[in-house]
């Protein structure tokens, strides 16, 4: 068994070398991505009134829109899966699942966001990083008082 590995892996050096490489950028790119996207996140996209996304690009034309709406989800499940593997993998995969949904439109994400980042060690992770950028913390709002 061990030897079939082995002439495998002889066989697609060059694809071992090219998944190494592409392996080593994803590990530089995306903390970078997420740092930037985190810095480009409104100060009060969490409170009721904040979530502008879907008045970004309502001037535009449909095609346009489409294109873009199309390109945001793509890298929102790209963040969404990398945050994902970084549960088990060395990276910040809470934060990294946070931006991944910020990016994409389904029913419920406004829910779902704000339980991610209500949790005390996710919001102080997200506004570490914008207070060494220079940029406020999130505002969250409060959790509603359970009766």
């Amino acid at each position: 068994m061990m030897e079939m590995i082995i002439e495998w892996a002889r066989q697609n050096q060059v694809l071992l070398q090219y998944l190494g490489v592409a392996s080593f950028v994803t590990f530089l790119i995306t903390p970078l991505a997420v740092w930037f996207l985190i810095l480009r996140i409104p100060v009060d996209y969490f409170l009721p009134e904040g979530d502008r996304s879907a008045d970004a690009f309502r001037e535009s034309h449909p095609a346009i829109r489409l294109f873009i709406l199309a390109v945001k989800n793509a890298a929102g499940i790209v963040f969404l899966l990398a945050g994902l593997a970084m549960l088990v993998l060395p990276g910040q995969g809470i934060v990294t699942i946070l931006v991944g949904l910020t990016l994409l439109n389904f029913p419920g994400k406004r829910s779902l966001e704000l339980r991610i980042i209500r949790q005390k060690k996710v919001l102080s992770a997200v506004n570490w990083i914008r207070s060494r950028s220079g940029k406020p913390g999130l505002k969250v709002p409060e959790r509603p008082a359970r009766t």
